[in-house]
């Protein structure tokens, strides 16, 4: 009994002390078992952390380093535990057991969350562009980054050339939006030809449709008309229909606020009284006594520098000259009219006038001169009477302008072929200027436009077919008021200057004893020129320091004026042309341009 007692007792050698120790070498030989296999996985899973990881894989190690230490803390305190604890130490050791899953289970969870964060830290340094070693991981980032910038950049190829393609279709009416815009075309014409410029500027904003179509020119045509110097005549008619009225209403607002670039695009060394013509993308001008054609370059604003052509005949300068279709009718200071053909070598002058021929005009093959010996000459452009004389009408003063009505009926050129051959055709009674008012618009005239010396008026109408005075108009100019230049915008209006420093517009229809309506130059100078666009703008030449003077005919007061030389350099303006764009102005030294589309 003592024998059995004793075996019962704790820490002697019986039989329970050996069974016990048999179980704890049993139990450390599986904890170190477990422990070398959680020290295999951990390192496993270090191994797969740097191969998913970047060169920070550092970063990974924590959290399965942790769950390792656990585990062999748990580990640990099985071994120590004694003996006689069983229920102990089998729960010990059961623990260590989970607790060794557990911290395997951690092990590949941190793991995986390593390579979760590597990864994204790997594509925030694919998007910041950030240099890293070189490692197999790095280099499928980068392999797979240069894989996503050509795509990338196909991409956008593609979405330029769908853009690119859209911008060359006519963009469809919006879907969404007010039901105004769903209406017909006409009516929405109708409706948006009411805006002002300004709103159909800000309608063009809203979307693709709605720029192009309010760019259409039945919508500007309304404002264009309105505007200064946009291609329109007084009637309404177009002047200028390749070019969009859109654009040309834009440049227009530059004629209004007078925003211009001047430039010179011609020089001469010695004074010259130069005249100048337009027509298409040519432009002659007289230089001593010969006719110089130029080619505008594509911009308008500049001149190729060798001449096109050059048209002599003339002993001295060449006072005036016009362009009748193929040809170029000249007068000049040695009293000859000389006849160009534009596109070859063909010249013919003759002997028109004892003294020098200050003005000439030409329409419907008939031309008429003026001179300082006090007579007014029709002549005939037909090639077989060239060179003779139709009529001969005595004006008893110096003419310094003149111009042929617009109206030349088809039975009055009939009636110049059939006149005989005689020089010299005298003067029937005037007629009447009351009886003479309703006829005027239905027969064949020229203006005559003189010093204003020997009689009371300057400007005097003539029959084309009798030669007979029709009428004198105003009856206020002052002695001395001679007119130099005039025009004629119609049969029935026509425009004048002169030295009495006044621009007068002459309406037939309403009197011939008083304009219409006159401006007068601010500065009391001479007006040597005027151009129009016929409609609005009014542009003139002054004698003193060049200054070319914008007017808007609806008003009084001028709009601009552009001083084109200084004191030491004044010169007057001899002539002026402009088209939509540009205005040349022809002084004694150069050829000024004032570039109204390139400000």
């Amino acid at each position: 009994m003592g024998s059995q007692g004793r075996s019962g007792l704790p820490g002697n050698g019986g039989p329970g002390e050996g069974e016990g120790e048999d179980e704890g070498g049993e139990a450390r030989k599986l904890q170190e078992g477990r422990v070398a296999r959680g020290k295999r996985r951990k390192g496993k899973g270090r191994a797969g952390a740097r191969q998913g990881g970047s060169g920070r894989g550092a970063e990974g190690r924590p959290e399965p380093q942790r769950a390792n230490e656990a585990a062999g803390r748990g580990a640990e305190a099985a071994a120590r535990a004694g003996p006689g604890e069983e229920g102990e130490g089998g729960g010990s050791v059961e623990e260590g057991a989970r607790r060794s899953v557990r911290g395997d289970e951690a092990s590949a969870g941190a793991g995986k969350e390593a390579e979760g964060r590597d990864d994204g830290q790997e594509e925030r340094r694919v998007r910041t562009g950030r240099r890293e070693d070189a490692s197999p991981g790095r280099a499928e980032g980068r392999e797979a980054e240069a894989w996503g910038g050509i795509a990338g950049a196909g991409a956008a190829l593609v979405a330029e050339a769908e853009e690119e393609a859209a911008a060359r279709e006519p963009p469809g009416r919006p879907a969404a939006g007010p039901a105004l815009w769903r209406l017909p075309e006409e009516l929405l014409l109708l409706i948006c030809s009411y805006l002002d410029m300004r709103a159909l500027g800000r309608l063009a904003q809203v979307c693709r449709w709605l720029r192009r179509f309010t760019s259409c020119d039945l919508l500007w045509r309304r404002i264009a008309r309105a505007s200064l110097n946009s291609g329109f005549s007084r009637l309404g008619t177009d002047l200028m229909a390749s070019v969009p009225v859109k654009e040309r209403v834009k440049v227009s607002q530059n004629w209004k606020l007078g925003r211009c670039r001047e430039g010179i695009l011609l020089k001469w060394r010695c004074s010259q009284m130069p005249w100048m013509q337009l027509e298409g993308d040519s432009l002659y001008i007289s230089q001593a006594n010969f006719i110089l054609a130029y080619q505008f370059r594509p911009d308008g604003a500049s001149l190729n520098r060798r001449p096109l052509g050059v048209f002599a005949g003339h002993d001295e300068d060449v006072c005036h000259f016009v362009l009748a279709n193929s040809h170029i009718i000249s007068a000049g200071g040695d009293g000859k009219i000389g006849v160009h053909k534009i596109h070859s070598t063909f010249t013919v002058k003759y002997s028109a006038h004892e003294q020098e021929v200050n003005c000439v005009d030409c329409k419907g093959g008939i031309i008429v001169s003026g001179s300082r010996d006090r007579t007014a000459k029709v002549w005939s452009l037909a090639s077989g009477r060239l060179g003779q004389c139709l009529h001969t009408i005595q004006t008893e003063d110096r003419v310094w302008s003149i111009a042929v009505s617009p109206l030349l009926r088809w039975e009055n050129r009939a009636h110049w072929r059939n006149q005989s051959s005689s020089c010299c055709l005298r003067l029937s009674a005037p007629v009447p200027a009351c009886t003479a008012i309703s006829s005027l618009p239905e027969r064949s005239s020229f203006v005559t436009g003189t010093a204003c010396c020997r009689h009371f008026s300057p400007l005097r109408i003539w029959d084309l077919n009798s030669g007979q005075l029709m009428t004198h108009l105003g009856s206020d100019f002052p002695p001395g008021a001679g007119v130099l230049d005039l025009m004629y915008e119609s049969p029935f209006t026509l425009l004048s200057c002169g030295y009495d420093t006044y621009v007068r517009y002459w309406d037939l229809r309403a009197s011939v004893r008083k304009c219409v309506m006159e401006w007068e130059e601010p500065h009391d100078s001479t007006l040597y020129c005027l151009q129009t666009d016929g409609n609005h703008l009014l542009a003139t030449g002054s004698s003193y320091y060049g200054v070319v003077r914008l007017w808007d005919r609806r008003q009084r007061a001028c709009l601009h004026a552009f001083p084109l030389t200084s004191t030491p350099l004044s010169s007057p303006v001899y002539c002026l042309r402009f088209t939509t764009k540009h205005l040349y102005a022809a002084l004694s030294y150069n050829l000024h341009i004032l570039d109204f589309q390139n400000p």
